[in-house]
């Protein structure tokens, strides 16, 4: 079955082997690397000539059989290439010091949380200037101009299907500055718009551009924070900032757009524009392109053409990309009831968080007189709420680590490092609900359920934090996938709902509006509990999570196997190749 996974689902680990659970950024894998000492012979200029003409042949031709049977100059079996080039090329690095490693996981964790703010910024900014783009293009229709927001988040629902799976191919730098590159160009673009059509393609495209950040950070914190404390608390940065960029555009725009409609737009193409240094400078944190660089930089100055990384070994054809690659989170959604119902309950909460774009509105300015910008500020308790939210995250850590080291047998189970943050979650949310439908009068005042985000805020942010890190920590390697799994499911809910929240507000009333989303609200709160109850056994039974479970034990069967050798004396190198033989005949048999 391992053999048929490998098939199926992810090429980049069908030659990965051993190397599954060693830690996805390069400085970390520069403090675990054995040094080596190198007995390569000096070349003459001749043959040094020779070996750099065979660079002409492309590796996709390279034989697997042949690739194991050559031999370093130090005399070694290449092997896989994956262990050499990670325990002696590697290696031979000079180590850096432990500062600046964690200087460089914060660089790249800040440069993922700045482009998400950018992107979740720009989500909401047309929310606060629907009056002023109706008055630009001279349009009143009413479901019309919720599609400025709205065909944002189907960008967010189509662009996680792309970035997603295709970082995990070809590494997340670069797949990060294309998609950044178009997440600006299209926000100029979309403050120079002629006309209301093209206004909507742009900004169609500005959120297939700006998706990238929200589908590839989760597999940047996995890359670059392996033990799951620090990658928890690394996802619970993230999801901070996915909460205060939407509630920072309509202040932005509500403000803005009265000097003229392009301003909001105009404003966050400038806070693309000055976000460019700091993406340009991202490093790549994937482990598999990291080794593929290395290999071609170190076949140019060697001609050695037996130094491949097993990424080089791999179809990247059309085919594998469209079929495989682009599949994968779909193909999770459908049959992983993990991410199934995470994607569910996370797509309801994110759903109505949008669903406020269009129901602030009813509330502040119909029934309190607010103008937009102060209707937008309306939005800044959710931000209080999910600073509380990030102190009961911290707060419920130190418990799970006291625990542990306490040694308690609850605090071992995957499910009790997460969950219970969403058990919780689920009551603040529906509180909020409540609270701002049965508030919301004239003889009340407006502070009363301007506060019931502070609520909503808590559960929003405890909910996310708890089933993104779930899934983080459930698919490890195939994290980003996951993430654009979420990602995809929570943006179609968003781009679709908010059509259905005037009618649904104008028909049923505030009070009742708000009820009829606050009981499917708690409807929704057994998920998190039904996680805590199943999850091992959904786990268990989960063909991704199988396929982790059988490298972890192979990794450490063949620890084990290299912990003998060292200790025989063995600089054969022969149980990398054996390895690689059983698990290639392996897959023959499947």
């Amino acid at each position: 079955m391992a053999g048929d996974l490998e098939r199926t689902y992810s090429r980049e680990q069908q030659r990965l082997g051993k190397e599954l659970e060693v830690p996805t950024t390069p400085l970390s894998l520069l403090k675990k690397a054995r040094k080596y000492k190198s007995t390569k012979k000096t070349s003459t200029p001749n043959s040094i000539s020779k070996r750099r003409m065979n660079l002409k042949k492309p590796l996709r031709h390279l034989n697997l059989k042949r690739v194991q049977d050559r031999k370093f100059p130090s005399g070694r079996s290449s092997g896989l290439m994956m262990g050499i080039l990670h325990s002696r090329i590697i290696g031979a690095v000079k180590p850096l010091t432990q500062p600046y490693i964690q200087q460089k996981k914060l660089y790249a964790l800040c440069t993922a949380i700045l482009t998400v703010m950018n992107s979740t910024i720009s989500s909401s900014l047309a929310a606060g200037a629907t009056t002023s783009i109706s008055n630009r293009f001279h349009n009143t229709d009413e479901y019309q101009l919720i599609l400025p927001t709205s065909i944002f988040l189907v960008g967010y629902t189509c662009g996680p299907l792309l970035w997603g799976p295709l970082s995990e191919s070809f590494g997340r730098k670069w797949t990060k500055i294309v998609a950044f590159a178009m997440f600006t160009i299209f926000s100029v673009a979309s403050a120079l718009s002629p006309n209301f059509a093209a206004f909507i393609v742009f900004r169609l495209l500005t959120g297939v551009g700006g998706s990238a950040a929200i589908s590839i950070v989760g597999g940047i914190c996995a890359d670059v924070y392996h033990d799951p404390r620090s990658r928890g608390r690394s996802m619970a940065i993230f999801m901070a900032a996915t909460t205060f960029g939407p509630i920072m555009g309509p202040p932005i725009s509500g403000f803005s757009a009265p000097v003229s409609w392009s301003w909001p737009f105009w404003a966050g193409a400038i806070f693309a524009g000055a976000s460019w240094p700091v993406v340009l400078c991202f490093p790549e944190t994937y482990a598999p392109i990291i080794l593929k660089h290395r290999a071609q930089r170190l076949r140019k100055e060697t001609g050695d053409m037996s130094i491949v990384a097993p990424i080089e070994l791999e179809k990247t054809d059309i085919r594998h990309i469209l079929v495989v690659v682009l599949t994968r989170p779909l193909r999770m959604i459908c049959f992983e009831p993990l991410v199934l119902f995470t994607c569910l309950y996370l797509s309801y909460a994110y759903s109505i968080f949008y669903i406020f774009f269009q129901s602030y509105p009813l509330i502040f300015i119909s029934i309190y007189s607010f103008n937009p910008g102060e209707e937008g500020l309306a939005f800044l308790p959710i931000g209080i709420g999910a600073i509380i939210s990030a102190l009961l995250y911290l707060t419920w850590d130190t418990i799970l680590a006291r625990a542990q080291k306490l040694g308690r047998s609850w605090s071992a189970s995957e499910e009790m490092r997460r969950l219970p943050l969403a058990c919780i979650a689920g009551p603040f949310f529906v509180l909020s609900l409540f609270w701002a439908g049965w508030t919301a009068r004239v003889d009340i005042h407006w502070i009363v359920p301007v506060l019931a985000g502070i609520p909503f805020g808590i559960g929003y942010l405890c909910l996310f934090m708890a089933l993104l890190n779930y899934l983080v920590d459930a698919y490890e390697i195939f994290a980003a996938s996951a993430m654009a799994a979420a990602s995809f499911s929570r943006s179609s809910f968003g781009a679709v709902l908010p059509f259905a929240a005037k009618p649904m507000y104008q028909a049923l009333g505030v009070p009742w509006a708000c009820s009829l989303l606050g009981f499917f609200s708690l409807a929704m709160c057994a998920i998190p509990f039904v996680f805590i109850r199943f999850g091992t056994v959904l786990r268990r039974k989960s063909r991704f999570c199988q396929y982790l479970a059988q490298r972890k034990r192979e990794e450490a069967e063949q620890r084990e196997r290299e912990g003998r050798s060292n200790a025989n004396g063995d600089e054969n190198g022969e149980g990398d190749v054996e390895a690689a033989r059983r698990r290639d005949q392996g897959e023959e048999k499947q």
